[in-house]
């Protein structure tokens, strides 16, 4: 096994050169021996891989395998940077990978090496190809459409114009492409698309940069609405309308319950984001790669199963995530524990918070 492993680390970098709950199931006891679980997360623009997510599930697999490492690494959107640290982890001896892909499709040859060399790949968030052996994530149709009723929702309220601006996530990613689609088949024929933009790595500065451009185009009185992809997104659109100097925001839809968008929904400069209890998802996740690394079947811990364009049939565990919109932040977000109202209403917000319902 040793030599298989060299051999695959030695393919592995060739092809570097050559390139630019507890999850479902009975309660799962911890583990007595220990091993490495990998966790690959894609980038640092969003703030939710830092701050929620790696220490969620470096808590979880601790808890239920209380003798294994988890080594963490970190791709900063850099495809490249990523395919290195699996080599890395695979040298070093890691029995599973839990994967969020920073380009899923360009993943792909390394997603085959690790399994050639035994190393079980778990897909976090977004779907890799290859032959990953488990899936956890959220359903990214269902969250387009939250964000696509919610976007008419608001709309409506503000009876102004009918024109749309559509800012799209990342192309590298799947999720962005179902996000997209989900929004329109709720939107289609009941707005006019004006103008779609991608945001390359999720980043606030690019979609600030492209929203510029949509109001440079059509001037901020037509814009009806804003379809962003998640927060980060909707961050650079709210930054654009301010230097255009809009104070009657239109509806902005966004993605993740980041703080700083619960806080800009209680100002009124986002209309909503969707909450993803990344809790549950991040407890599922740990759950699979622990019970993989013990030799179980994934499909132990799975509710469905998922294909990507190059595997059937994955075991997957997908979770269900709620539209919050400023009459929401206290029964989504605060009742189940996401924030406090401290922490969301901070001095300068005291009066918005009020009426918001958020009373200090």
């Amino acid at each position: 096994m040793m030599i298989r492993r060299q051999h695959v680390v030695a393919v592995l970098a060739a092809a570097l050169m050559t390139m630019p709950l507890a999850a479902c199931g009975g309660e799962q006891k911890p583990a007595r021996e220990g091993f490495t679980v990998g966790l690959l997360l894609p980038s640092r623009t969003v703030p939710r891989w830092e701050h929620s997510d790696r220490p969620l599930i470096e808590a979880q697999v601790k808890k239920l395998c209380p003798g294994c490492k988890v080594e963490y690494a970190n791709a900063e959107n850099d495809v490249t940077r990523q395919r290195q640290q699996m080599v890395s982890m695979v040298t070093k001896g890691a029995k599973v990978l839990i994967l969020d892909a920073a380009d899923t499709r360009a993943v792909r040859s390394s997603v085959q090496e690790a399994h050639r060399a035994g190393v079980k790949v778990i897909a976090y968030d977004r779907l890799a190809e290859g032959p990953v052996t488990g899936y956890v994530g959220f359903d990214a149709l269902h969250i387009g459409r939250l964000q696509g009723e919610a976007l008419l929702k608001g709309m409506k309220q503000r009876a102004g114009g009918a024109d749309v601006v559509v800012m799209n996530g990342d192309p590298a990613s799947p999720n962005a492409a179902q996000y997209k689609k989900g929004a329109l088949s709720v939107l289609s024929g009941q707005v006019k698309i004006a103008r779609s933009y991608d945001t390359l790595d999720w980043s606030t500065q690019n979609a600030q940069a492209n929203m510029s451009a949509a109001i440079a185009a059509l001037g901020p009185n037509r814009i009806g609405g804003v379809l962003a992809a998640n927060d980060s997104i909707a961050a650079g659109v709210v930054a654009a309308l301010k230097s255009a100097g809009v104070t009657n925001f239109p509806p902005v839809t966004g993605q993740d319950a980041d703080l700083d968008a619960v806080r800009r929904i209680v100002k009124g400069e986002q209309f909503m984001t969707v909450y993803k209890p990344f809790k549950d998802e991040a407890a599922a996740v740990a759950a699979m790669a622990v019970s993989v690394g013990k030799g179980e079947d994934p499909g132990d811990r799975a509710t469905t199963t998922t294909d990507s364009p190059t595997t059937a049939r994955i075991p997957s565990v997908l979770l269900t995530a709620d539209a919050v919109t400023v009459d929401d932040i206290a029964r989504v977000l605060v009742d189940h524990g996401a924030y406090t109202v401290a922490r969301i209403c901070t001095p300068q917000l005291r009066a918005a918070c009020d009426r918001a319902g958020l009373p200090g």
